[in-house]
């Protein structure tokens, strides 16, 4: 179980070396290894790479706090890569990492949801062994975006496992000296095209780029443009009107793209193979609309665990399997939950027509200082990474801000301000909310929402009455308010439901949810249908995203069971979502 698919599905090149599988390792309680030589000499256990060493599918299985981890492995770069330069990815390390080979440094990068790359040109070559060490450093009183990962020894409530070191695929690849970066692909719907930005990491003398989208009916356009006078070319690929098929759900139609980069005679430099959507987002009123339609997204939180992985799914066919599941429970979509998740569960979900609103795992109520520039920073490498995709259609750079409004202006508009300016000029495509539930401080924010766990519908309507009056429900805590007015825009409830069910719970077993456990199957179908048609009914709400697809450790409120088992007739679940009102809606 190495996790040996391609980890990054939108930007393919044919030769690859997936690393993944049996590393050296050691534990560094004291954060002290480089003063006891452990850059120098072998390490003490095994682990199974990418799997993080809190958990079982590792080897490891040591849940208690780490300061810092080690890894080592000694790899022989394939010969046949010879005249090329090799290229180390890392997908995710939690959370400080520095890597070093055959005893050189390559790469310092702070994160612990976003990939980078040690280029190796001149530390090691094709045909040779070379050695990988890689410290991890992750220490208790480090204040950092760590999601939903455990502040204190065990899990409690909505806090789990947490996950330290390595948790996503290293790789390596070679590639010319000069070559393509991640391209950045922005449909274009209303003019029938693809913009496309190719970085490259420099110039040729005389050098062309040229892109070719085709689909199963063949090819469909192509563009050339010089790639020699900047560095970051532009091409726009039209499409014939008779060959514009949009991607949507239901009907998630993608296109082939191949790029190829030459040099001035017309020899290949560098070639790559992608794949694109066309569809659009944009707001009218209080609806958003995909390709100009209006969708009720009826989201689900997806918090991305496993039992067995504890971020990292135990297969790619685990991840393609809980859309799945969703929509089989009548989601069309999800919220990404406190987690910037693998790449590959986007692959999926751009094959499935699957709605995603990507999101970044940073909580931390500790110390909001960090935020100002680390939090920004690998906020927009998120961004970078997953632009290209057609299934993420919003952006959620926080989650639950819960500083009370006061007269002054606070550090936390200063860092609302700076998290939803640096997304939109990551993306001005995709609409932003600026901080789901509670906190939201950014005037002229295209996204309003709140969180509402209110377990009884009555109440629950009552609650949400307004909505359309313009005055719909807010968040306060401690009974003041955290956000400032709403202005009429798209509105959703956003965390909803949470009802706590575990007919299996075993004598002692901790447990955690909302409100009042129901006593049968009945009483939470009932609660179910009622929490949902209120949301669904309203003409004035664009969606919500019901908590959540699976139990998580502790919390126990999920559609199906920690291990995918299901606990309720899915059936009956997508009966109570998928009905008229909540596929064509006015507005």
């Amino acid at each position: 179980m190495s996790r040996d698919e391609y980890p990054r599905p939108q930007f393919v090149r044919s030769d690859w070396l997936c690393l993944n599988g049996e590393w050296e390792f050691e534990i560094d309680a004291g954060d002290t290894g480089r003063d006891r030589g452990l850059c120098d000499r072998p390490l003490a256990r095994v682990i199974q790479v990418p799997f993080c060493p809190e958990s079982v599918l590792s080897g490891i299985g040591q849940t208690d706090f780490m300061n810092a981890v080690w890894y080592r492995r000694t790899v022989t770069i394939p010969a046949a890569w010879k005249g090329r330069v090799v290229l180390l990815h890392f997908q995710a390390v939690d959370y400080d990492t520095t890597v070093w080979v055959n005893g050189t440094e390559v790469m310092r990068h702070r994160g612990g949801f976003t990939p980078f790359i040690c280029a190796l040109a001149g530390v090691a070559e094709p045909g040779q062994a070379s050695t990988i060490v890689v410290r991890a450093r992750d220490l208790k009183t480090m204040v950092k975006p760590q999601g939903k990962q455990s502040p204190r020894f065990g899990n409690y409530e909505c806090m789990y496992t947490r996950t330290t070191g390595i948790w996503q695929t290293v790789w390596m690849e070679p590639v010319s000296p000069v070559h393509m970066e991640r391209t950045r692909i922005t449909p274009d719907l209303a003019g029938a095209c693809f913009h496309l930005v190719q970085p490259l990491s420099a110039n040729l003398p005389a050098s062309t780029l040229d892109a070719v989208l085709s689909d199963s009916g063949g090819e469909v356009a192509r563009a050339e443009v010089a790639a020699d006078l900047d560095l970051a070319p532009q091409l726009t690929l039209a499409l014939p009107r008779d060959r514009v098929k949009p991607w949507e759900p239901g009907s998630p139609h993608l296109y082939d793209l191949v790029l190829t980069l030459r040099d001035g005679k017309g020899a290949v430099v560098d070639r790559v193979q992608s794949y694109a959507g066309l569809r659009s987002v944009s707001i009218a009123g209080k609806a958003v609309r995909i390709n100009g339609k209006s969708v009720f997204q009826r989201l689900v939180l997806d918090q991305g665990l496993y039992p067995d992985g504890i971020l990292t799914a135990p297969s790619d066919a685990a991840l393609r399997r809980d859309i799945e599941l969703s929509m089989a429970a009548g989601f069309n979509g999800a919220r990404l939950h406190q987690k910037v998740f693998e790449e590959r569960f986007l692959f999926h979900a751009d094959r499935l027509g699957y709605l995603c609103w990507g999101e970044f795992g940073d909580w931390d109520y500790a110390d909001l200082n960090l935020r100002d520039a680390t939090y920004p920073a690998q906020w927009c490498e998120a961004v970078r990474r997953d632009y290209s995709h057609p299934c993420i259609i919003g952006w959620c750079p926080q989650n639950e801000t819960m500083q009370p409004l006061e007269d002054t202006i606070q550090k936390l508009d200063d860092v609302s301000h700076a998290m939803y300016l640096a997304t939109k000029l990551a993306d001005p495509t995709r609409p932003v909310l600026d901080s789901s539930g509670y906190s939201h401080r950014v005037r002229g924010c295209e996204i309003y929402d709140s969180h509402n766990y209110e377990q009884d519908p009555a109440v629950f309507r009552q609650q949400n009455a307004g909505t359309a009056a313009g005055k719909p429900y807010v968040n306060v805590r401690d009974g003041k308010t955290a956000s400032g007015p709403y202005a009429g825009q798209p509105y959703f409830v956003s965390e909803f439901g949470g009802i706590w069910w575990n007919p299996q719970l075993a004598e002692g077993e901790a447990s955690w949810g909302y409100g009042t456990r129901p006593r049968t199957r009945e009483e939470f179908y009932a609660r179910f249908k009622g929490l949902c048609d209120v949301l669904l009914d309203d003409p004035s709400m664009f969606g919500y995203c019901y908590t959540q697809l699976t139990d998580v450790f502790q919390e126990q409120n999920g559609i199906f069971f920690f291990d995918r088992r299901p606990k309720f007739d899915v059936a009956l679940l997508r009966s109570v979502q998928v009905r008229q009102a909540a596929i064509e809606k006015a507005g």
